[in-house]
């Protein structure tokens, strides 16, 4: 059980997307699948945690604002995004036309992973996973990959794939229920406790890696066999 957030997050990325992000991650869909269902709630978790800082949800709100909203200057919707994982359909004029820019999907995804045209600010994976997880991000980088069999490099890609995802979908959120910073922090900060709360993979790898506890250790050996028993399922 995952929070609406993730679960419309998810539902948008089945199929066609899952199968490219798992072809540019040299993997296999169940496995993309499953470390996407396992990365979503750790992002946003991380996000959730971040707007309750004091002028955090402020932050996050600027910036959706200024780079990932679909009307703004050069931003990128998620209907751009997605457009561009399955082959070119959908998105708006504007994403259209800063995605064939990037040469499509491969130029889109060789930007977000540091190859190709140079990263703009919505694409730039490696400064938003630095704002969302911090001194973290190694740590769940690492934790990702020993829950889903992949590589610390695999998993790190991956979140650079999802980092611009999530952003655009929150712009997205922001504008269509026309909510400010406090809206944007509650929302994000709702999400971060009941993802705590159910546990399971997502929730038990954002845990471990946000050292909710802050006791400075990381013990991953439950979710690894969990994640474990899911990739064995899938297959």
């Amino acid at each position: 059980m995952t929070t609406p957030l993730i679960d419309d997050l998810m539902r948008q990325l089945q199929g066609a997307p899952t199968g490219q992000i798992a072809q540019q991650l040299g993997t296999d869909p169940s496995t993309a699948s499953t470390a996407i269902a396992a990365a979503l709630p750790m992002i946003l978790g991380a996000m959730g945690r971040n707007t309750q800082s004091e002028g955090g949800a402020e932050a996050l709100f600027s910036a959706l604002q200024r780079d990932h909203s679909g009307a703004g200057a050069g931003g990128l919707d998620l209907g751009g995004l997605l457009g561009s994982l399955m082959g070119g359909a959908g998105g708006n004029a504007g994403a259209a036309g800063a995605l064939g820019s990037l040469g499509g999907l491969g130029g889109l995804l060789g930007s977000v992973l540091g190859g190709g045209a140079p990263a703009s600010r919505q694409m730039d994976a490696g400064g938003i996973l630095g704002n969302i997880f911090g001194s973290a991000q190694p740590r769940a980088e690492s934790g990702l990959g020993q829950v889903t069999g992949m590589s610390s490099s695999q998993a790190g890609n991956l979140l650079k794939i999802l980092a611009p995802i999530v952003m655009a979908y929150l712009a997205k959120q922001v504008s269509t229920r026309g909510m400010d910073a406090g809206a944007l922090g509650g929302m994000l900060g709702q999400q971060r406790a009941e993802v705590q709360q159910q546990g399971g993979l997502g929730g038990g790898l954002m845990n471990a890696v946000l050292d909710t506890d802050g006791d400075g250790k990381v013990d991953l050996s439950d979710l690894i066999r969990l994640g474990g028993g899911l990739l064995s399922g899938r297959r």
